[in-house]
C-alpha cells in the first residue's frame, strides 16, 4: 500500500522484512508457497489484490493494493444509532456470537464511533440478552454456514422416545423467544422445523461442505411460524429475594402460597421473610429453568413441579461439575 505501482514477487521479497525468497531451490519454493497463501488470505478477508504491470516491456506480473478499493470512509453515528449498535452487540450471550460482536464494536470505537459506555448512558440498567445457550445452537449454525447435512437425536413434544434425524439445514432462527432449526428432513423427504431445546444429544455433521443448498424460494420465517407447535402457557409461583431478580419481577405479579404444593415440599418449606411471592407465566420449561438458575439462591420455585424439577436438575448438575473440578484440581506439593 506504500506505492501505487505494481510490485513483482522478487521486488516484494526485497522490500518486505521476513519475506526474502532465499537462495536454494527449497527456500525459493517455500517462499512461493508462502506468497500464494498470503495472497489467498488477503482476498479472503476482503482486501482486493490487483495484478498488472507498469511496463509494456515486461511480462512479469506485479501486485498492488489500492486503499480506495476497500477502505471505508469515516463513520459518524448519531447517539441513537450508536446506542442501537451497542445494544445489538451486547445481546448475545453465546460465545460463538459474542466474540464477533465485541470485535465489531471495538473496530467502530477505534474509528471514533461512540459505542461504548457514553453511547449507552441513557439506557443504564437495561440488559437485554438473546439466549442461545442450547448445546445444539453452535453446531447447527456451523452446519448451516458450511452447507453440511447433520444427524441428531430428537424428542418430539409430548413424547418420551428419541428418534434419529437426518437433516439438510437451511437456517437457525428465533421465533417467540425459542430457537429452531429449519431444513429438509432427508428421511421424510419434506421441509421440517426442529426446536433446539428438544435435541436429545450431540449434533454430528455428515457429508461434505457445500453440499446443502437453500432453495431460492424458501421462507424460513414462514416455515417456523406455521410448523412450530403452539405454546402451552402455565403459571409459575416463585419466591424472589428482595432487591434481586429485577428481570423476573418485570413480568411477574404478586402471589400467595399455592394450595397445591406437593406434600413433601409443603411440610418442610418455609419461605424466608426477606423474599416476595410472585407469579409469572411461561411456556418453555427448559428455557425458563435456565433463566431461574442464573439467580442462584435468590429465587425458589414453588410450582409447578415440572419447572421445579428442571431447576433442581440443573443445580445438581452444576454442583456435581463443581465437585468434579475440585477433585481433579492439582494439590500444592503434588499430594
Amino acid at each position: 500500500m506504500a506505492t501505487s505501482r505494481f510490485l513483482t514477487v522478487s521486488q516484494l521479497g526485497e522490500l518486505v522484512d521476513g519475506y526474502e525468497p532465499g537462495v536454494t531451490e527449497e527456500e525459493q519454493e517455500a517462499f512461493r508457497r508462502m506468497f500464494e497463501r498470503d495472497k489467498a488470505y488477503l482476498r479472503e478477508i476482503g482486501i482486493p489484490l490487483e495484478t498488472g504491470t507498469d511496463s509494456v516491456f515486461s511480462d512479469e506480473v506485479g501486485y498492488r493494493i489500492r486503499r480506495g478499493d476497500y477502505a471505508l470512509p469515516d463513520i459518524a453515528l448519531a447517539p441513537d444509532e450508536a446506542a442501537a449498535l451497542a445494544l445489538a452487540g451486547s445481546l448475545w450471550s453465546t460465545t460463538a456470537l459474542a466474540g464477533p460482536a465485541a470485535s465489531a464494536l471495538r473496530k467502530l470505537a477505534a474509528g471514533g464511533a461512540a459505542v461504548g459506555d457514553d453511547g449507552l448512558g441513557a439506557l443504564d440498567g437495561f440488559e437485554p440478552r438473546v439466549d442461545a445457550t442450547e448445546p445444539a445452537f453452535e453446531p447447527c449454525l456451523a452446519a448451516v454456514q458450511a452447507g453440511r447435512a447433520i444427524r441428531f437425536p430428537y424428542r418430539k413434544v409430548g413424547e418420551t422416545a428419541v428418534a434419529e434425524r437426518h437433516v439438510e439445514p437451511w437456517g437457525v432462527l428465533s421465533w417467540r423467544g425459542r430457537w429452531y432449526l429449519a431444513g429438509h428432513d432427508v428421511v421424510r423427504g419434506a421441509p421440517r422445523v426442529f426446536r433446539l431445546s428438544r435435541f436429545a444429544g450431540p449434533v454430528r455433521a455428515v457429508g461434505s461442505g457445500g453440499a446443502v443448498r437453500v432453495p431460492p424460494d424458501v421462507d424460513l420465517h414462514a416455515m417456523v411460524s406455521t410448523q412450530a407447535p403452539p405454546d402451552r402457557v402455565r403459571t409459575a409461583t416463585l419466591a424472589v429475594r428482595r432487591g434481586t431478580g429485577h428481570a423476573l419481577r418485570r413480568g411477574a405479579r404478586p402471589a400467595c402460597l399455592p394450595s397445591d404444593l406437593p406434600s413433601d415440599l409443603g411440610r418442610r418449606l418455609v419461605v424466608p421473610t426477606d423474599m416476595d411471592l410472585v407469579e409469572m407465566e411461561f411456556a418453555d420449561t427448559e428455557g425458563f429453568a435456565r433463566w431461574i438458575v442464573g439467580s442462584g439462591p435468590d429465587v425458589i420455585v414453588l410450582g409447578p413441579s415440572e419447572l421445579r424439577a428442571a431447576v433442581v436438575a440443573r443445580l445438581r448438575a452444576a454442583a456435581a461439575g463443581t465437585a468434579g473440578a475440585r477433585e481433579t484440581a492439582p494439590v500444592p506439593g503434588g499430594r
